[in-house]
């Protein structure tokens, strides 16, 4: 092989090591409905047709798989991560197998442990790998996720996502309430994986806890009022 030829296939970490590129921790960020999900595929779709090559990342997708899906039908295969995964090691593994991995697209990043969010910046930092990172900002109780503390901490940059998502009232909504069986909930597990889907019809099947979680503005949410009372929005119910 002469200086002029270049391998066909190269991890990307030695790649890099050779030519230090900058590369960048990305925090993307917002409540339930605001097409994080939708950005994260869009952002893998660019970098790809640039030749870049990535590993796409998630846990407790709505699909139930290993799948980041998004609610206007965007769906791509994923690699399913919990708690215990040691992202470098992920990424050592492809690169050991002579794989190229430029980037890391990460959705539902608000379930990373902290620990796994400084493994990402190592990631960046060491091995010039770029992360672009997806999850919401707050849980049911309007509190940081610890990932996405951690996230917001570290990361080069940290933006929320500019899709508007609206509260029942029509005011910008930016909380996240679980509700159960029709009630607003702010006592449980952090995390309790559901949609936003609305709650099922009478009389479609057996009885069960009904999970599912919708989108207030600050003072709805503070108020546990999922939509308009009998005496109309903004007044006092009796």
């Amino acid at each position: 092989m002469t200086d002029t030829e270049v391998p066909s296939s190269v991890p990307a970490a030695g790649d890099r090591r050779r030519f230090p590129a900058p590369a960048h921790l990305v925090f993307f960020h917002g409540p339930m409905d605001c097409g994080k999900s939708t950005l994260a595929l869009q952002v893998d779709h660019n970098q790809s047709r640039q030749g870049r090559h990535g590993v796409l990342l998630t846990q407790g997708d709505r699909s139930g798989g290993p799948r980041i899906s998004s609610r206007v039908g965007l769906s791509r295969q994923a690699v399913e991560i919990d708690g215990g995964t040691d992202l470098r090691l992920l990424v050592r593994e492809r690169w050991a197998a002579g794989e190229r991995v430029d980037y890391l697209i990460v959705d539902e990043a608000q379930f990373l442990a902290p620990t796994q969010v400084d493994q990402l910046a190592e990631l960046v930092d060491e091995s010039h790998v770029d992360v672009y990172a997806f999850g919401l900002t707050t849980d049911f109780r309007a509190r940081l996720f610890p990932g996405t503390q951690r996230l917001m901490e570290l990361a080069d940059t940290v933006e929320r996502v500019q899709v508007q998502v609206l509260c029942w009232c029509g005011l910008p909504g930016k909380l996240n309430a679980r509700v159960v069986d029709g009630v607003m909930v702010r006592e449980g597990a952090t995390v309790v994986v559901a949609d936003t889907a609305p709650p099922p019809q009478p009389g479609t099947g057996g009885r069960q806890r009904e999970v599912r979680y919708q989108v207030l503005c600050r003072r709805h949410h503070a108020r546990g009022e999922l939509g308009p009372t009998p005496a109309g929005p903004g007044q006092l119910a009796l």
